[in-house]
């Protein structure tokens, strides 16, 4: 059980690179008039192709802005939308533009909603650029406990520490505190222990949408032995 809750902790870890960092402070450049350092003038609307411009424009600006993953419905509201179709209409027409033009941010789904975050293949630029004091780093076995809780939640103490064959009350304490778990009840079982369940920080660190978007075990034991 030890070795599978190791592999399980790498396979995450391995999932955690694929993280990209926000770049909300980064100073706007480009050619696009809403990229430059210059107000731009207020579009003249005409047209459905020159209203579709200008929604998209306030759909960008809202994405830009946002620190955290941020549901389309409410994407919608901030930027005048009619309903969270349309903002999703106007994300992929976003995500297609930024594709085409090999941009270094992207729309990403994460966390049950979107952010626009840098591509991974500058996030060693922009880790030198920004700092690394927002980086959360992990042991190997507290990489190992978060793993057994995201795919065994919701889990009480006894069964993660009967998976890992140590004591992890020390380690389930950090986690909290970084905010990657949280206490989701109580188990029926005498003395109703706690249980833990990861958050919606867990999704964000990790880049997922939804736990269901974790490797499936089987392909985790099949690669085991690579690792």
């Amino acid at each position: 059980m030890l070795f599978r809750a190791n592999n399980l902790g790498r396979r995450l870890g391995s999932s955690a690179l694929r993280y990209s960092t926000p770049l909300a402070s980064a100073k706007p450049v480009g050619s696009n008039q809403f990229l430059t350092g210059h107000s731009p003038a207020r579009p003249q609307l005409g047209n459905p192709a020159e209203e579709q411009e200008a929604k998209l424009t306030r759909l960008e600006a809202a994405l830009f802005l946002s620190r955290e993953p941020i549901s389309t419905r409410k994407l919608a509201n901030v930027a005048k939308l009619a309903d969270g179709t349309e903002a999703r209409t106007l994300l992929k027409l976003l995500a297609r533009r930024y594709e085409q033009r090999a941009s270094a941010m992207q729309v990403v789904d994460v966390a049950g909603g979107v952010q626009l975050l840098t591509r991974p293949v500058v996030a060693d630029w922009v880790r030198r650029l920004h700092g690394e004091n927002e980086e959360i780093r992990l042991s190997p076995p507290a990489m190992e406990t978060l793993a057994v809780v995201a795919y065994r939640q919701p889990v009480v103490r006894a069964e993660i520490e009967a998976i890992r064959g140590v004591q992890c009350g020390e380690i389930l304490r950090v986690l909290m505190e970084r905010d990657l778990l949280r206490i989701v009840g109580r188990s029926e079982e005498l003395g109703r222990p706690f249980l833990y369940g990861t958050t919606k920080k867990f999704l964000q660190v990790f880049g997922l949408r939804r736990l269901e978007q974790l490797p499936p075990i089987d392909q985790i034991h099949s690669v085991g032995a690579e690792w």
